[in-house]
């Protein structure tokens, strides 16, 4: 009995790709640090919504693909028996009905960012996974993840919605990561194709260079500006009241010239997002090269993986960029986790 509930537990353990899920709670931390707010119970909201829908898009991936898979990889849970079809469409909408419910938690405007994110699951796994518009639609889907973290962690706040646009920028580099291993991936069971793969690298180094540039999403530093044109000339100083022995008082001394207010980014925090930003483009791109000089089905899938395990270090890129060091270290630390879980569980 033990045996069976311990293959059981394998099974659907490949069937949500698990070791996959530690690239997921980076996407909404990484949006409340480009919202400019600190992770709160929103954040953890979106998080967990956030989980809920990225398991139920594996668990209908796999349920739409189930014809495919016995062909091609009859090994997967569905097409070799372990896991009943009608079990995985359950479980998809359960854990789509979740994460909505999660999400409602942090208020409205997180509940509808969760709702296209989930029609965009739906739409992806069950017509537009196998269409031209399949990797900008995954992409869709991961930069709105990112969004959903933003609008949640803000929801707390005086005016949500203007705070929650500074995280477009980290959304957009996002979803062109995403873009380019979704694009990858649709040849990681045949293989053969050379372009795809340096076509993704090229993509990937265009996201490492603008994650570790200027601040994303940020504000720039608060000045005290005066209007244009030659400076007003000062004020005539206002005679003083004579005192009853007929002095006056001292004349007050100019105030000193204004400056501009510190920016809420640190120089640690350059430097680390440019090393994060190093870090995430070295994680993908020699397996990219590899899968372009030998574009087999093998080394295509092992570029695909790279590029889900790259996912970490840039989310932690762009937190360190938008000024939280702390929360980009906190992600870094799941890059460990993810690789040995990956040994076990493939995330592909």
């Amino acid at each position: 009995m033990t045996r069976r509930r311990t293959g059981r537990a394998q099974a659907w353990a490949e069937l949500l790709r698990v070791s996959a899920l530690f690239s997921v709670p980076g996407d909404a931390l990484a949006g409340a640090a480009a919202a400019g707010v600190r992770p709160g119970r929103g954040t953890l909201c979106a998080i967990g919504a956030s989980l809920c829908l990225y398991e139920a898009g594996m668990a209908l991936n796999d349920w739409a693909d189930r014809a495919e898979d016995a062909a091609e990889r009859p090994h997967r849970p569905l097409p070799s028996g372990r896991i009943a079809p009608s079990a995985a469409l359950a479980a998809s909408a359960a854990l789509t009905a979740a994460g909505l419910t999660l999400a409602s938690r942090a208020g409205r405007p997180p509940l509808a960012v969760a709702t296209a994110l989930a029609a965009t699951v739906w739409a992806y796994d069950l017509g537009l996974k196998h269409t031209p518009a399949g990797p900008g639609t995954m992409a869709t889907a991961r930069a709105l993840d990112l969004l959903l973290g933003a609008t949640a962690s803000t929801g707390g706040n005086r005016g949500p919605h203007h705070r929650a646009l500074h995280a477009l920028p980290s959304a957009a580099l996002l979803g062109a990561h995403t873009y380019a291993v979704t694009a990858v991936s649709r040849h990681e069971t045949q293989g053969g194709s050379t372009r795809t793969p340096l076509a993704a690298l090229a993509v990937t180094l265009a996201v490492a260079g603008a994650a570790s540039g200027e601040v994303l999403g940020a504000r720039p530093a608060t000045t005290v500006s005066t209007p244009s044109g030659p400076p007003a000339p000062a004020p005539a100083p206002h005679p003083h009241p004579a005192l009853p022995s007929g002095r006056t008082l001292p004349s007050t001394p100019p105030l000193p010239p204004s400056r501009p207010l510190p920016s809420r980014r640190s120089v640690p925090s350059r430097g680390l997002g440019s090393l994060l930003a190093l870090a995430y483009a070295r994680t993908p791109a020699t397996l990219l090269l590899h899968a372009a000089l030998n574009p087999s089905a093998a080394l295509t899938e092992r570029a695909v993986g790279g590029g889900i395990r790259a996912t970490i270090p840039l989310q932690a890129a762009l937190a360190a960029r938008a000024g939280a060091p702390g929360t980009a270290l906190a992600l870094l630390g799941l890059g460990p986790a993810a690789r040995a879980l990956a040994r076990k569980v493939s995330p592909t």
